[in-house]
């Protein structure tokens, strides 16, 4: 299902920034950044949209 994928992007997008900074630090080497077994449309627009959110969301404060 398409929005089954969406969904685990935008999951996946969402705590790619703990992921991210875990694994600048060695840890948490088991859990992958991106899902490349998903990767499609749904699942790299739902990447882009939980990634971008938290950034969107402080710039929108600033004013």
């Amino acid at each position: 299902m398409w929005w089954n994928d969406l969904l685990w992007g935008m999951w996946n997008g969402l705590t790619a920034w703990v992921v991210l900074i875990a694994h600048v630090f060695g840890a948490w080497e088991q859990f992958p950044f991106y899902n490349v077994d998903r990767a499609g449309n749904w699942y790299d627009l739902g990447f882009l949209l939980g990634a971008g959110s938290p950034l969107l969301g402080l710039l929108g404060r600033r004013g």
